[in-house]
């Protein structure tokens, strides 16, 4: 079963184009941000990885082990620009993490295979 979306789609992916096109104020980031987080859990549902954009969002998604407790063994961090960066294909997965703009943790924390959209 996958989550329940919180953004519709539609304005979501308008977001994320004009994101694109460069408007970046904190409302467009902000539902860009979510909506490729829901995104991203649709496409590659499960529990085993879980992706961080702070402050605006965060979710679950890989099939694989599931945790319960604590800090999960498998972790995605970075910033909003970074993120939909990846997401719209203008930064590479190995490019960002090789420079530190991605921190990831855990056999699973790989999204290259997921990344962009």
């Amino acid at each position: 079963m996958s989550a329940r979306r919180r953004i519709n789609p539609e304005e979501g992916s308008a977001a994320l184009a004009a994101w694109g096109a460069g408007e970046r104020t904190r409302p467009v980031t902000a539902m860009a941000v979510r909506y490729s987080l829901e995104e991203l859990a649709a496409r590659a549902p499960g529990n085993s990885v879980e992706v961080r954009v702070p402050p605006f969002g965060v979710t679950q998604c890989i099939a694989g082990p599931r945790h319960t407790r604590g800090t999960p063994p498998n972790v995605v961090e970075c910033d909003a620009g970074t993120w939909l960066a990846l997401v719209s294909g203008q930064t590479a997965w190995g490019d960002a993490v090789e420079r530190g703009l991605v921190a990831a943790s855990g056999l699973r924390a790989d999204l290259s295979g997921e990344l962009p959209f």
